[in-house]
C-alpha cells in the first residue's frame, strides 16, 4: 500500500442541542491532520450513533466516539486525532 493512503472516515449521527444528526464539525480536525500528512479523506455516513471509524484498504484500523473528538480546530492538539494518524501511518506501511 502506498504511504499516502485513501482513508474512509465513517461516522454516525450524534445528539447536539437535542437534535440527532450527522455532523462533520468534530471531524474537521481529524481530516485536516490526515490531509496535512498527505492522505486522502473520504466521508461516509453510517447509522451507528456516536461512532467514528477509519478504514484503510478495506480494513478498520481505528474507532472512537465522535463526541470525544474536539469540536473544530486543526487536530494538532487532539490526542485522538494523533492516535488516528498513527494508526493510518502504520496501516500505510503494510
Amino acid at each position: 500500500m502506498p504511504e499516502n493512503a485513501i482513508v474512509t472516515l465513517r461516522y454516525g449521527p450524534y445528539r447536539s442541542c437535542g437534535v440527532v444528526a450527522h455532523r462533520t464539525q468534530r471531524l474537521e480536525g481529524l481530516r485536516a491532520l490526515l490531509e496535512a500528512d498527505g492522505h486522502t479523506v473520504e466521508f461516509e455516513e453510517i447509522d451507528d450513533w456516536d461512532f467514528v471509524e477509519l478504514i484503510v484498504n478495506g480494513e478498520k484500523i481505528y474507532q472512537c466516539n465522535i463526541k470525544d473528538l474536539d469540536f473544530g480546530g486543526d487536530g494538532k492538539l487532539d490526542d485522538l486525532c494523533k492516535s488516528a494518524l498513527t494508526a493510518v501511518k502504520e496501516a500505510s506501511k503494510h
